[in-house]
């Protein structure tokens, strides 16, 4: 049985990441660093900004690499305003596990502002009865705890609950919690989030899939690879 919906943020519960991209794009450009899609996906998406900052630009210091990030989010946040919404579907989802009495956790790599910021824009705060955020425990995906943690405050085994996520550090992290992990391809090639152990691919949450697993468990038809 069902006993809960685990969902990670950026490019799950909204596509962010079109928007997190230019956001590093247009600081990244003032350290001498052009960057691309492929760039992005491979060595930006999902990723806390300290491992970022420290993979890319492994010479700036510490106090230079944090007012990166700030500046970094702060565009993000600016852009965002405009641009954010849910991700098809979401509603209707939310709605569905609220009826089915299911307790809802977010569980994200994002900074605790744009965290807070997102929810709040897009009117989510009241779904969710605890939000995980891995500045605020010390430690990010791809390492199992943001979810382990998040398992603990629902009294939830892993196997009883159903996890979200778009990237392969987020994969990874869920995958490794135990819990069965359904990709959301916004961002990442499908095949690329099956190989990392996501039991499903889908495009949003208006898949038909979707639907025919959580509303007859056990008893989906086998998994269709997305073509992205």
């Amino acid at each position: 049985m069902l006993a809960a919906i685990l969902f990670d943020l950026d490019g799950t519960l909204t596509n962010t990441d079109p928007i997190h991209f230019r956001a590093w794009q247009e600081h990244l450009s003032e350290h001498g660093l052009e960057i691309d899609e492929t760039f992005y996906k491979t060595q930006i998406s999902g990723k806390t900004n300290p491992v970022i900052i420290e993979e890319i630009l492994p010479n700036l210091s510490m106090e230079a690499g944090q007012q990166l990030a700030d500046a970094k989010e702060l565009r993000f946040r600016e852009l965002a305003t405009q641009e954010i919404t849910a991700m098809a579907g979401l509603t209707q989802i939310l709605d569905w596990a609220q009826q089915q009495q299911l307790p809802l956790a977010v569980v994200t790599n994002a900074p605790p502002e744009n965290a807070y910021f997102m929810l709040e824009t897009l009117k989510l705060n009241a779904h969710f009865q605890t939000i995980v955020i891995s500045d605020e425990i010390g430690v990010g995906k791809p390492d199992p705890a943001p979810y382990n943690i998040a398992l603990e405050r629902l009294n939830v085994a892993p196997e009883a609950a159903i996890a979200f996520e778009d990237s392969p550090s987020g994969i990874r992290s869920a995958v490794a919690a135990g819990i069965p992990t359904i990709g959301i391809a916004s961002t990442h090639n499908p095949q690329v989030l099956y190989d990392l152990g996501a039991m499903l691919v889908i495009p949003d949450f208006t898949d038909e899939q979707l639907w025919a697993l959580l509303k007859s468990p056990g008893k989906v038809d086998e998994p269709k690879l997305l073509v992205n």
